[in-house]
């Protein structure tokens, strides 16, 4: 069985995706969705000098299961697509813009199936027993108050709060920002983040 990473000290690189994205320090990135397009769901991912460091896409006027992660020059870095009648509302994450098994990176899904909480358990592609989550989710996505563990631990390894301006209402964006502690591969916890919005548009038009 996969050791949960919380049973590990985090002082080296946790490279979910790649260790490109682990940096030795904590990495502030602010998360920009707009609200109001044709493609609604669509984030800009920017550093704190706003200077883009992600994008994510969805096809237009299709349904809300498929998201592609791209770095700044379009590259496909994740496919993350949502597998159809999952109970627990699980997404499944690819590396590129794969959708084979062998190219699966990780999963995540809801806790329970009915919660008001935002809760996630993240499992890496390896802990194929899925008997302890290699990440955790926890907190409120309404407020944009989300906290991301390691494992089952107290371990925390990314926190996202809410930043509100008078521009981004004026303009129809969703801007809130994340704090990802050192070492800990900041593409995968945007991912995390893409998936929770979409678990709670998905939730908000049932």
């Amino acid at each position: 069985m996969a050791q949960p990473i919380g049973s590990t000290p985090l002082a080296s690189p946790v490279p979910v995706i790649s260790p490109h994205f682990c940096a030795p320090y904590p990495v502030d990135l602010a998360i920009v969705r707009k609200v109001l397009t044709i493609t609604d769901g669509n984030f800009v991912v920017t550093d704190v000098n706003g200077n883009v460091l992600f994008k994510v896409k969805g096809p237009v006027f299709s349904m809300h299961d498929r998201k592609v992660l791209l770095d700044v020059s379009g590259n496909p870095i994740v496919t993350l697509r949502q597998k159809i009648m999952s109970a627990h509302n699980r997404w499944q994450v690819f590396r590129g813009d794969s959708s084979e098994a062998k190219d699966l990176l990780f999963s995540a899904k809801q806790s329970s199936i009915i919660q008001l909480k935002a809760k996630l358990d993240v499992f890496l592609a390896n802990n194929t027993a899925e008997e302890v989550c290699d990440f955790k989710v926890k907190g409120s996505w309404l407020e944009r108050s989300c906290v991301i563990y390691a494992g089952e631990s107290s371990t925390v390894v990314a926190e996202m709060h809410k930043k509100h301006t008078v521009q981004s209402v004026f303009l129809g964006k969703d801007k809130f920002m994340v704090t990802v502690h050192p070492n800990i591969d900041y593409a995968f916890i945007v991912a995390l983040i893409v998936i929770l919005d979409e678990i709670n548009r998905g939730d908000s038009n049932n």
